[in-house]
């Protein structure tokens, strides 16, 4: 994926959850964040932020959005805005071998009482050994989550309480149930991540049902992006899948 048309701006407060003022130029000017996360460890003063303008017939108050973050010289994606399409090229480009018999059938999926992500379908006629050897039903449930929390090399989501999240996992267990494949990604925004874990400290509730979902069969799969910021685009692909642990001892 490419962002194009970015500026690079410093950040100078978060006076809401989806507000953040920036310094550029000398002026101060405010953008929308579309993060629901504390995001304390990447938006702290001074630090640069890679910004977007909005198209110029927006009926909106801010006419600019937040899109990455820097940190230890490299660029987070921080705009939750962009996960579709990310999810949506990985399943085409067959990068994780357990979705690549699956083909996107429609977006923003009712299911339940939510929306997922994805619903997918097999592809017809397809060769790969997964379709060959029916490891899987007709039809997937996906569920899309952006990590951008990681302490020593470990990804960690969420980094704050998620009923939602918690919901969504629920769903996906009950399409197992149903007859469904179902499986969750988590679009780790950190490079140098090497494991994945449910962050039990910050969410309890949500964190056991990851594990639920994992003993019941939903496929769990952490994915690490690297970043590159070319003059003023962002260029962000996938570089590696990395094992899920639960409490440093079981791995899903």
């Amino acid at each position: 994926m490419k962002i194009k048309d970015l500026l690079l701006v410093k950040f100078v407060d978060r006076p809401n959850r989806f507000t953040v003022i920036f310094s550029y130029h000398g002026k101060e000017i405010s953008a929308h964040l579309k993060d629901p996360g504390r995001l304390k460890e990447l938006l702290i003063p001074e630090v640069d932020l890679l910004v977007k303008k909005a198209p110029e017939n927006s009926n909106r108050k801010t006419k600019y959005d937040v899109v990455a973050v820097c940190k230890d010289k490299k660029w987070v994606l921080i705009n939750s805005g962009y996960h579709s399409q990310l999810a949506a090229d990985l399943i085409k480009s067959n990068f994780i071998p357990e979705i690549s018999p699956y083909q996107i059938k429609k977006k923003e999926y009712g299911f339940g009482k939510s929306r997922l992500d994805f619903l997918l379908e097999l592809k017809e006629n397809d060769s790969s050994a997964y379709a060959k050897q029916r490891l899987y039903p007709e039809k997937m449930l996906l569920e899309v989550k952006g990590c951008t929390l990681a302490e020593n090399k470990k990804a960690i989501f969420p980094d704050a309480p998620t009923v939602r999240g918690k919901k969504h996992l629920q769903e996906l267990i009950t399409g197992i149930e149903q007859g469904f494949a179902s499986a969750v990604i988590f679009l780790i925004m950190v490079e140098d991540a090497e494991i994945f874990s449910p962050n039990f400290k910050t969410d309890p509730e949500f964190s056991q049902t990851l594990i639920d979902a994992c003993k019941k069969g939903v496929i769990i799969k952490p994915i690490v992006f690297k970043t590159r910021l070319k003059v003023n685009c962002l260029i962000i692909k996938p570089f590696k899948i990395i094992d899920v642990i639960f409490l440093n001892i079981n791995k899903c």
